[in-house]
């Protein structure tokens, strides 16, 4: 997979700095955002500058390649992944929480409403 998801000479820089650093920052920007009520569009274009700053991380730490384009949808589409499930893990938390007379946990990142 060398070469087509990661141009590191290790799996392990590519786990650390876009799945770690990076996946953790997007799953806080995701979280960020449904907190503070925002659609799942925001999330999309917060994620497309992390994953510029994932880019950066590559290139300044590991001497990566900074402007690729193949490398940074690689990197943003596992981002999206990261920041998608922290928004809609909060909004289901949000969501049951705040109306829990109508809505109940479907699982971890879904909702239903309530049978009477």
């Amino acid at each position: 997979m060398q070469g087509i998801l990661y141009e590191e000479a290790s799996l392990g820089q590519f786990l650390l700095v876009t799945i770690a650093l990076g996946g953790f920052a997007a799953w806080m920007a995701g979280k960020g955002a449904a907190e503070s009520w925002r659609t799942l569009g925001n999330i999309i274009a917060y994620t497309f500058l992390i994953g510029v700053a994932v880019r950066f991380i590559h290139h300044a730490l590991f001497d990566g390649t900074m402007f690729s384009l193949q490398y940074y949808l690689v990197d943003t589409a596992f981002l999206l992944v990261f920041s998608v499930l922290g928004f809609l893990y909060t909004r289901t938390k949000q969501m049951t929480e705040s109306y829990y007379w109508i809505y109940e946990k479907a699982g971890p990142f879904s909702w239903r409403k309530k049978s009477v």
